[in-house]
């Protein structure tokens, strides 16, 4: 009889070293002298897309000896994530779940690469010292969209600073001043976030920061010469932490307690827009399969983001409305189904012009279908209206260049987003959704055309004006159907209209 997971090991490097471990002849073990490699790397972010892709990236080419380096993850959100990996050592088990021939395929891999976990809140000069050790040549990122913004109460005295751009000029002007502003090693920041040309924007912050908050020219010099912000594309859906039911069978199978356990799919691919002459830096990139150096990133990140990232983005508010749980749920609706190859097919590949855009969306589908993940809804609703704003809104924009009409599927699926935010509860997780919300609670609420076009029409949301070419008629319609007959009757009758027209 299987022992009972409270009564199972949790993972330790004791654990790992025990002698039914270290007997093992297993390829998803990591030897043992990779968890005594130094630390080369700075990660701020904690969460499950850094545990899914940038640290099992660097774990993949410490395997391969390119790399030969750890991790030191930071957090400051206060998930309690810090505390979870230091339980364990900060080893994990990677979950990589994919169909093969129709049926599902699991795969296991623990993760070595991670030397330690620190609060911001709580180790912040702990990290100082990592900024102080120029072994550390390398800062990833992942801190969502929202991440990479000015905060203008921010400030230098503050421990740590309030932002993701904030406590990184604060970091890198401790490590310049350390190293007396000497131009080597190099420092490579490697931003992760879904914001165009993220290093670009990244870098004008923290130079914005510098100038403000160090009277001190040799740091903006320092950080103009000796520290590359690079823009990147990253790809991998990383659907988290399973849940109970689905965590049994995998820790049977394992032998071990792992609480922070971390599925994903097997697709991985980084895109690094690498400067002229720092090649050679990138050595975790040698032999890695899925990270590519180029000298321009954006069709790469143009293809993803609208069709991968669009197409989660555009569906999850319709699916929650529908009653769907997880993205694989909502593609076994049939006329979710379609609502989506409209959104794919229709809208959003004919205007763009990147190489591969048709078989990229083709195996978005595949990748959305994968029986073997169970992506939760609630979990792509995390910022949603800054996701809708970078993901969704310039497809909109494009077909109506492009048609001189609305996007019909898109508009279906804004209609659908703006009814969940009726919700203040969405506001959590929503920081950008607050007009809109307020929206909801005025007396215009009663009058829909007025209703969308107020939300439509506000350039602080939306970086545009939204109204045009009738996407707001579009939109007015779809919400009104939504409100009255509910969102089954919305999809119907937009399928419906939609089959017509292309009669």
């Amino acid at each position: 009889m299987d022992r009972n997971v409270n009564e199972r090991p949790r993972l330790s490097r004791a654990l790992f070293r025990s002698p039914g471990f270290a007997n093992r002849s297993d390829p998803s073990l990591p030897g043992a002298a990779l968890l005594d490699l130094p630390e080369r790397v700075v990660v701020f972010g904690t969460g499950v897309f850094v545990r899914g892709f940038v640290a099992d990236i660097i774990d993949q080419a410490n395997r391969m000896h390119s790399f030969d380096g750890r991790i030191v993850l930071v957090g400051s959100t206060g998930s309690g994530r810090e505390e979870g990996l230091k339980a364990q050592d900060c080893l994990y088990t990677l979950v990589i779940r994919g169909a093969t021939d129709g049926g599902a395929a699991e795969r296991h891999r623990l993760i070595g690469s991670v030397s330690r976990a620190l609060d911001a809140a709580t180790d912040w000069e702990t990290v100082l010292e990592c900024a102080r050790d120029p072994n550390h040549q390398l800062v990833f990122s992942n801190t969502t969209e929202v991440g990479i913004r000015l905060d203008e109460g921010d400030g230098p005295d503050l421990a740590p600073p309030r932002s993701f751009p904030g406590k990184l000029t604060r970091f890198l002007y401790e490590r310049g001043s350390s190293l007396g502003w000497r131009s080597d090693p190099p420092l490579l920041v490697v931003p992760c976030e879904l914001v165009d040309d993220n290093g670009d924007r990244l870098r004008e912050i923290v130079l914005l920061l510098a100038r403000r908050w160090y009277n001190d020219c040799a740091f903006t010099d320092w950080l103009e010469t000796s520290v590359a912000f690079c823009n990147t594309l990253v790809d991998r859906i990383v659907a988290g932490v399973p849940r109970d039911a689905d965590r049994a069978p995998i820790e049977r199978a394992l032998g071990y307690r792992d609480d922070m356990l971390t599925v994903c799919e097997p697709h991985r691919f980084l895109a690094i827009e690498v400067p002229d002459g720092l090649r050679n830096a990138f050595g975790f990139a040698r032999l890695n399969p899925g990270v590519l150096l180029t000298r321009d990133v954006t069709p790469y990140r143009d293809r993803k983001l609208l069709l991968l990232n669009g197409a989660h983005t555009i569906l999850t508010p319709l699916a929650l409305l529908l009653g769907h749980d997880t993205v694989q749920a909502a593609l076994q609706d049939t006329a979710l189904g379609r609502f989506l190859r409209q959104v794919l097919f229709d809208e959003t590949v004919p205007g763009l012009n990147v190489p591969g855009a048709l078989e990229f969306a083709q195996d978005v589908l595949v990748r959305f279908a994968n029986p073997a993940m169970h992506h939760a809804l609630l979990d792509i609703t995390l910022q949603q209206t800054t996701k809708m704003r970078a993901r969704v809104v310039p497809s909109v924009v494009r077909t109506i260049e492009r048609t001189g009409q609305p996007p019909a599927a898109l508009a279906l699926g804004f209609a659908a987003y703006l009814f969940l935010l009726r919700d203040g509860a969405a506001l959590r997780t929503d920081d950008a959704a607050r007009p809109i919300h307020e929206l909801w609670k005025s007396e215009l609420r009663m009058d829909v055309p007025a209703f969308v076009h107020a939300c439509l029409s506000d350039r602080t949301v939306w970086g545009l004006d939204l109204t045009h070419a009738g996407f707001a008629d579009a939109v007015t319609v779809h919400l009104t159907r939504i409100a009255s007959a509910g969102a089954r009757s919305a999809l119907d009758a937009h399928l419906l209209e939609s089959a017509e027209v292309a009669w």
